[in-house]
C-alpha cells in the first residue's frame, strides 16, 4: 500500500484514486476507488442511467458480473437426504 502523509497536516494522500464509470452509459458514479480497494460482489448504482450493476474490483481495475454465482433458496440442491 503505497500512501504518503503530506508535511504539517497529517492527511494521507493515495497516490492513484479513479472514479468507477458506469458500464452502461460511461458517465461518473458516485463510488471511487484507490489502488488498496477490494470489491467482491458490490451493487453499483448510476444516478444518470438509474441502473444498478453488479461489479469486483481490486487495484483500480473494475470487473462487472454478469451472472452471480450465489443460487436462491429455491434452485438448491440436497443431496444425501433420505
Amino acid at each position: 500500500m503505497d500512501s504518503n502523509i503530506e508535511k504539517g497536516t497529517g492527511i494521507i494522500c493515495w497516490e492513484q484514486e479513479e472514479w468507477i464509470l458506469c458500464p452502461v452509459c460511461g458517465s461518473k458514479t458516485c463510488n471511487k476507488v484507490r489502488e488498496d480497494t477490494i470489491l467482491i460482489n458490490d451493487s453499483l448504482y448510476c444516478p444518470k442511467c438509474r441502473q444498478e450493476t453488479l461489479i469486483e474490483a481490486k487495484n483500480i481495475h473494475v470487473t462487472v458480473i454478469k451472472e452471480p454465482d450465489t443460487l436462491d433458496a429455491d434452485d438448491r440442491v440436497i443431496i444425501g437426504t433420505s
